[in-house]
């Protein structure tokens, strides 16, 4: 027995057109809590001076 895979916003089954969601509303709140800091990848905060000192390396 194959057990269905279901949206991770909603939990309806997932469709082959929006996969891995059921809809294009739920990727597109998917895609709105992405933006709006409702995700975050985990580690250390970014240090603002430490990016500046990377984009002028790589400019070099």
């Amino acid at each position: 027995m194959t057990k269905t895979r279901t949206c991770p916003i909603c939990k309806k089954p997932r469709t082959e057109e929006h996969h891995p969601f059921c809809s294009s509303r739920c990727r597109d709140r998917d895609l709105s809590k992405w933006f709006g800091d409702g995700y975050s990848v985990p580690g250390r905060p970014a240090d603002p001076e430490e990016i500046a000192r990377e984009g002028w390396e790589q400019r070099d």
